[in-house]
């Protein structure tokens, strides 16, 4: 058996191989498995448009060859940034927040922008990773992890990605992109759902 994981992001790779790796299996992304396609995430949640990704990956390959369907679980996420202050924005518009090809130093800003004079206790948000599964089978599941923090009053770190440089985690004093990376694996909103998914594809779901 082996996974393929429904992204082209590099980053989320290294951190889902780092967190899977005691699965065994090999971890392959779309391109790494000959697969591509637009994907259209017309889902109102997280979970809906990880399931969305994952169910249209399992489509591709198996189009493209039954016999490599009946070898793979395809796994997908749906993931982002959810500050209480904006109600909840950038929620799942998070990667296409300002437009998809808005550099993060950008998109980061103009949240830290959006929150300028907000005390500490205003500040609070959320990572939310959904993570779903489609079998080869076509049986599918879906799980879900948080991390909870404030955002920053700047960015800071260089480690992580995305809006980690201003996701500010009061028990270490310092951003998500200023922890190391088994730090952040081990309590992030990913770290979590991919555990979770572990435990269930350990377990044979």
């Amino acid at each position: 058996m082996r996974i393929v994981f429904a992204t082209g992001n590099n980053n989320k790779m290294r951190e889902i191989r780092e967190i899977l790796g005691g699965l065994g299996m090999d971890i392959l992304s779309m391109k790494e498995a000959g697969v591509d396609g637009d994907i259209v995430e017309d889902g109102t949640s997280f979970s809906e448009n990880s399931m969305i990704k994952a169910k249209a990956v399992y489509e591709m390959i198996r189009e493209k060859s039954s016999e490599e369907a009946m070898e793979t679980i395809v796994l997908a996420d749906d993931s982002g940034l959810e500050v209480d202050y904006l109600n909840g924005e950038p929620g799942i518009y998070s990667a296409r927040y300002m437009g998809e090809d808005t550099s993060y130093i950008i998109k980061n800003n103009k949240i830290i922008e959006r929150l300028e004079g907000v005390p500490d206790e205003k500040r609070t948000a959320r990572f939310v990773c959904a993570i779903s599964a489609v079998l080869p089978d076509g049986k599918s599941y879906s799980c879900q992890g948080t991390m909870e923090g404030r955002i920053g009053y700047e960015i800071a770190g260089e480690n992580g990605f995305g809006y980690d440089p201003i996701f500010f985690l009061p028990e270490f004093g310092k951003t998500s992109a200023e922890i190391s990376p088994e730090e952040k694996n081990s309590i992030s909103h990913r770290g979590k759902a991919l555990r979770e998914m572990a435990k269930l594809l350990g377990e044979g779901i």
